[in-house]
């Protein structure tokens, strides 16, 4: 049995700004929950006012969540295989997306 792997663009919205974002049907709604738990992460950092700059706000974000993720059930091991390889896509596509925005600015 095949399973449906098309990718298609979506966009989504992090800080007020627009993204697009290649993403499988199937993993669209983890892609939103993601993007909604990203953004509020980055805008609890920007609230917090000590960090200036959207990719330096990511940046805090990202640690403060991988922090979250490594310290959650009294440090155990949680990073398995398929944890971490969707940690691995998810990275290429944020990065993907900045190099493309940044490209759009210039």
């Amino acid at each position: 049995m095949k399973t449906n792997t098309a990718s298609k663009a979506v966009t989504v919205h992090i800080m007020d700004k627009e993204y697009l974002v290649s993403c499988t049907d199937g993993e669209q709604q983890d892609l939103m929950r993601s993007v909604d738990y990203l953004d509020k992460k980055m805008r609890e950092v920007r609230e917090k006012g000590k960090i200036i700059g959207p990719d330096r706000i990511a940046v805090i974000a990202a640690l403060n969540i991988s922090h979250e993720l490594l310290t959650q059930d009294g440090n155990k091991e949680i990073m398995d295989n398929g944890i971490s390889q969707r940690l691995k896509n998810l990275q290429a596509k944020i990065e993907n997306t900045l190099f493309e925005s940044q490209q759009l600015e210039f």
